[in-house]
């Protein structure tokens, strides 16, 4: 009898040190807890010089956002705005320390354009595809799955990593776009553009919004629904992200899919369209990330994922699966293990698991990231 009661003893305490260590990892709900920079072993003083720093180096992108981007990308041929855009909002804001609310800044319900920030959400979808089997690994050829624009000898050796990692060096047109005149180099003419030697798969890294089109497109063909409907079901309710935010493709990338018309979305605003959405969301994703995919008692995405988008890829170590690595260092002397999702006009969400941080910041200064991040990090007593 001794023994018995012994062992329920031990059962018994076993169980609540484990629910205790489950209620120490904070997620929010509906009401997001903030707690004081002291009572998380920060600086207070230093929290405020960090959003001081970030309100006072607001990003020189012009407002209105279409006008920037005719700006940006003036030397590409026959560029055109073809989804919806918006003005954009004053700098804003959040740093999440153990999942709470230490300093938040600007109006962070304000729904946003994030442009590129859009890749480590179509990133995230592929990851789902994996985890849900509908793709076997990442290193088979698309071509198996996608019928068309995978013809030829060249584009038929590209793989799930050679669109996920920018180093495919596809070739041909999607949506009226087409892949040589995205970012075209500054020396040359279309000519020379359009019959460049095409190099090896995996080879070499190209940022290229109409390849990153291209993975979205392919995705569709896969998850046979549109999207945005897969993140809000898999990822985006049960993180409790609000109604508000939208993603969107072009007006002519509407495809037919098993008789219904799907719009197939944009893995940024380069040419519209792309994630709109605030800065409460933006933390949201970003914690699930920091808590490897895990949300409350549900894993969302595998945490197997997750490391995989922030290990650096052959092409670029400072580039993982549509997420940017600091492997390089370039944040800056900082750990190598941070990543981020970054967007044009100063759009990023910064993880940190070494100090279990999440910094989302909107329209910054692009020169400035590394050292907002470092006050941050520096905030914290590492006693």
């Amino acid at each position: 009898m001794k023994t018995k009661i012994h062992y329920l003893f031990i059962v018994a305490l076993v169980c609540c040190t484990n629910n205790s260590l489950a209620q120490d990892t904070y997620y929010p709900d509906s009401t997001w807890q903030s707690k004081r920079p002291t009572d998380l072993k920060m600086n207070s003083a230093l929290i405020d010089s960090a959003i001081r720093f970030a309100i006072r180096n607001e990003t020189k992108t012009d407002y209105d956002l279409r006008i920037a981007n005719m700006k940006a990308y003036v030397n590409e041929p026959g560029y055109k705005i073809a989804g919806p855009m918006k003005s954009r909002g004053k700098p804003a804001g959040i740093i999440l320390r153990k999942g709470y609310i230490v300093a938040q800044w600007g109006d962070v319900k304000r729904v946003d354009m994030t442009f590129s920030v859009t890749k480590s959400y179509l990133s995230t979808v592929a990851g789902l595809a994996l985890d849900s089997k509908l793709i076997k690994n990442v290193d088979e050829h698309v071509g198996d799955y996608v019928e068309e624009k995978f013809d030829g000898e060249h584009n038929s050796k590209i793989t799930w990593r050679h669109l996920l990692t920018q180093s495919s060096d596809w070739s041909g047109c999607l949506f009226d776009l087409c892949d040589w005149a995205d970012r075209p180099p500054i020396q040359g003419g279309l000519d020379d553009w359009r019959n460049r030697k095409l190099l090896e798969p995996g080879t070499n890294f190209e940022y290229n919004d109409v390849r990153v089109n291209l993975l979205a497109y392919s995705l569709l063909q896969v998850w046979r629904k549109p999207l945005p409907v897969v993140l809000k079901e898999k990822i985006m309710d049960p993180i409790g992200a609000s109604t508000t935010w939208r993603w969107y493709g072009y007006d002519n990338s509407y495809i037919n899919m098993d008789g219904s018309m799907m719009q197939s979305v944009s893995g940024g605003g380069h040419h519209g369209g792309g994630m709109f959405i605030n800065t409460l969301d933006l933390a949201r994703f970003g914690l699930l990330f920091l808590r490897n995919g895990k949300w409350k008692n549900q894993q969302l995405i595998s945490q197997r994922w997750v490391s995989s988008v922030n290990t650096p890829s052959p092409a670029n170590k400072s580039y993982g699966f549509m997420w940017w690595t600091n492997h390089d260092n370039a944040l800056g002397d900082i750990s190598k293990n941070i990543y981020y999702a970054n967007g044009f006009g100063g759009n990023y969400i910064v993880i940190d698991n070494e100090h279990d941080l999440v910094i989302v910041v909107r329209w910054l200064d692009s020169s400035k990231l590394g050292e907002l991040v470092r006050l941050v990090i520096n905030s914290i007593d590492k006693k």
